[in-house]
């Protein structure tokens, strides 16, 4: 799974990765479970994000969640961000070949900025990026058939006129069902940025300088931040495959190249971001 890491689709990626488990571990009291059907996960929780990309100030929000598996094919909705495999999966270890559409809403500095010196430079209109992914997995690696490592790249491009640039973002996921009640997941993932996205979110012309106090600052393209996550899965009612399920995760980012040097990021924020969200998700 990948992701385009905003401060809010940071932690909605950290829910739906959370709810996104394609496998179960095996008892040895119990049957396989059959992971060949189809099923849909719903999910929402409450998530600490930072107020803007780079700020030092957090705000609560709602993430919500989505994912589903038909015939073979897994589509996922996070927040304003969507995307679909669309190489049909095979059940049991082996390896997992994936690619497939993204679509994404941008909301970054749209609002709730808490900054008074970034909020002076003006909101920022939400963004409609696309593109797509390309990844591989291998399944059944470590501690059991079920334990899954994947890796890819995902590009998206402002279809409309915010800021006309785009973002390729590689990510590396490693997830283990502990037993069919809980899950855990851990990702590293990073974001390389277009001049048009360097300049839209962290420049600062001559009129916003003066308008804010900040330092008029050229943003050019080059590495945004990376980001690592941890995440679990604890089933409340039945197993990880139906039923209610307790979601959670916690994220670091570290800002990096201009968007580190960036005066809202510097000055007026942090290199330093933290995520935090918990929440529920039931499976079909």
């Amino acid at each position: 799974m990948f992701s385009v890491r905003t401060a809010y689709h940071s932690t909605c990626t950290l829910l739906c990765l959370s709810i996104a488990m394609p496998a179960l571990a095996q008892q040895s009291s119990e049957p396989a479970p059959d992971l060949s059907g189809d099923s849909v996960t719903v999910g929402a929780g409450l998530a600490i994000v930072p107020s803007y990309d780079g700020s030092d100030q957090s705000v609560v929000t709602v993430a919500p969640a989505a994912r589903g598996t038909i015939s073979g094919i897994n589509f996922s909705v996070l927040g304003g961000r969507a995307w679909a495999d669309l190489i049909a999966d095979g059940a049991g270890p082996g390896w997992d070949f994936q690619a497939g559409p993204v679509v994404n809403l941008n909301l970054n500095r749209t609002a709730r900025i808490q900054d008074r010196q970034v909020r002076q430079l003006g909101k920022i209109d939400p963004a409609i990026e696309a593109g797509g992914f390309i990844g591989i997995g291998k399944q059944g690696l470590i501690t059991s058939d079920y334990d899954k490592l994947s890796v890819g790249v995902s590009y998206t491009n402002d279809v409309g006129t915010v800021h006309k640039s785009y973002l390729v973002s590689p990510s590396v996921t490693y997830s283990t069902p502990l037993s069919r009640k809980a899950f855990v997941a851990l990702n590293l993932s990073a974001n390389y940025m277009g001049d048009g996205y360097a300049r839209t979110y962290f420049g600062v012309t001559p009129a916003g300088s003066a308008a804010s106090g900040l330092p008029a600052f050229t943003a050019r393209k080059g590495w945004k931040d990376w980001t690592l996550g941890a995440l679990g899965n604890v089933s409340l009612t039945g197993d990880l495959l139906h039923g209610l399920s307790m979601v959670g995760g916690v994220g670091y980012r570290r800002m990096l190249d201009d968007a580190a040097d960036s005066p809202v990021v510097r000055i007026a924020g942090s290199r330093n971001q933290w995520y935090g969200a918990l929440g529920l998700a039931y499976t079909f």
